[in-house]
């Protein structure tokens, strides 16, 4: 059985986030969706949100299952017996970093493969950092993300 994990804050879970765990899930027999504690990046919203969000936003979407984490990320993947990590590449800005993390996971877990999806074209340029900014400064973002995650941005707003 052919397990990915597919890590991120997912701070908001965005449209382009969508895009590749639906094109991910039909090549991987599971897809595992992994919501990053990650505390250093001061996330907009808790991690118990961007879960919730991500099982909103994914529901009826077969062969995929969210769970958060905040170990090393190839602890995280030997935990769940997955086989890959499947990481976005929107631009070649994403490659150098991208190629660097992926060196480091090989080197730490050998066992695991990194893959690369590239996102369909229009989403090449959505990323939850210029949602998030969108939104708090008032803009639309309803075509950047799920229904319910624009209701959650507006509401987190005057929170």
């Amino acid at each position: 059985m052919a397990i990915a994990i597919y890590p991120g804050t997912f701070d908001p879970i965005t449209n382009g986030h969508t895009d590749l765990i639906h094109r991910a899930a039909k090549l991987f027999d599971k897809v595992i969706v992994a919501v990053a504690a990650s505390t250093g990046k001061k996330p907009r919203f808790t991690l118990s949100e961007r879960v919730d969000l991500a099982n909103k936003v994914l529901a009826g979407v077969d062969k995929v299952e969210i769970i958060e984490f905040d170990t090393l990320l190839v602890e995280f993947t030997r935990q769940c017996k997955a086989d890959v990590i499947l990481r976005g590449l929107r631009a070649v800005s994403d490659f150098e970093y991208e190629f660097q993390l992926a060196g480091m996971n090989r080197r730490l877990a050998p066992e695991v493969e990194t893959m690369f999806l590239t996102p369909a074209e229009q989403f090449a340029y959505i990323s939850s950092s210029l949602v998030k900014e969108i939104a708090a400064l008032g803009g639309n973002v309803s075509e950047f993300v799920h229904p319910l995650v624009v209701e959650a941005l507006n509401g987190s707003q005057s929170a």
